[in-house]
């Protein structure tokens, strides 16, 4: 485990050096990982970040998933709810990303998770926590850095569901708000920042039926040299805009209020740089194993206009499995 500062220092070397490696960052950036993947990885730790197609492995076992959810009640999510509605209204946030933990039963491991799950980004640390992530952090590719904040979730089975969540007022509201914080964002290590496209739909399939999501790309141009001071960039970009809410530094303080608890490595990001561009996750879609017990992290962008029904309704439908 690295400090942040620590860990800032041995990510501009290696980056220096171009020696690839993986990181993987909590959220409150007190517990970093990094690992050469010139060498081999420990064996507790697996990542994937090319598995985007359905598995061809599977069998009839993966299609019998027993998932049940034991959410927090929705008096606990009302309180918490009002608390940062309150702030809203107050001026000290536009949008605030709150998350609670929902207890799980699942009839799959969580290596038998990793091993099926269809996802861009998965990695998983064994008897710890696995993730199974659809939402881009940051990518470096000749020098060109890019972000795809996702923000807008709709089931897709909803008569018109396409037009609904595109003409929310709510939702273009939030998607609108993260967009701008992760463009400012970006201004700060790169130059020529721009949104190449706005609210595209992702088509996301779960154990539970298929899933409409949005997201933005935004893109600017990094400095030739910017591989010397890999982890001074990341740190200035954490944490993830789409994760948090704007400003950034006050939407902090109220979520560790109202979510009482630290995030850890939920809503973190993890990342490969492999010594010449880099790839990374936010840390959604995440199960962790806490003392023998399931727990499934989820949550959602709150604003003026929220409704504190419709904001439990999706925590509890983000909780799945992309298995299907």
């Amino acid at each position: 485990m690295y400090q942040k500062d620590t860990a800032t220092d041995v990510m501009n070397y290696w980056g220096t050096k171009r020696i690839p490696f993986l990181f993987i960052i909590d959220f409150e950036m007190k517990s970093i990982r990094l690992y050469r993947t010139d060498q081999p990885l420990p064996e507790n730790v697996t990542f994937d970040f090319t598995n985007a197609k359905k598995q061809t492995n599977q069998n009839l076992y993966f299609n019998n998933i027993r998932l049940k959810k034991y959410p927090i009640s929705e008096e606990i999510y009302k309180e918490a709810f009002n608390e940062v509605q309150q702030q809203i209204f107050a001026g000290n946030s536009f949008l605030v990303n709150l998350t609670f933990p929902t207890r799980i039963e699942i009839n799959l491991t969580l290596r038998e998770i990793f091993d099926q799950s269809i996802a861009k980004y998965k990695l998983i640390v064994k008897n710890e926590f696995v993730v199974f992530s659809p939402e881009s952090f940051v990518t470096i590719t000749d020098g060109i850095i890019s972000s795809c904040p996702m923000k807008g979730t709709i089931d897709a089975d909803v008569f018109n569901a396409q037009e609904i969540i595109l003409n929310s007022t709510k939702e273009t509201a939030e998607h609108n708000t993260v967009v701008d914080l992760i463009r400012n964002d970006l201004s700060i290590v790169a130059t020529d920042v721009e949104v190449n496209r706005f609210r595209y739909i992702d088509r996301i399939s779960t154990n539970e039926g298929d899933l409409l999501q949005v997201s933005s790309k935004i893109i600017g141009k990094l400095p030739s040299d910017y591989h010397e001071s890999i982890g001074t960039l990341l740190f200035l970009l954490l944490p993830a805009g789409s994760v948090t809410g704007a400003p950034k530094r006050k939407t902090v303080e109220i979520i560790r209020n109202a979510e009482t608890s630290e995030r850890g490595y939920y809503t973190g990001i993890c990342g490969h740089f492999d010594g010449k561009n880099l790839d990374s996750a936010v840390m959604i879609r995440f199960i962790e194993n806490r003392d023998g017990e399931l727990w499934f992290r989820s949550g959602g962008g709150i604003t003026c206009n929220s409704l504190w029904k419709d904001e439990y309704h999706e925590l509890i439908q983000k909780v799945y499995v992309p298995i299907v």
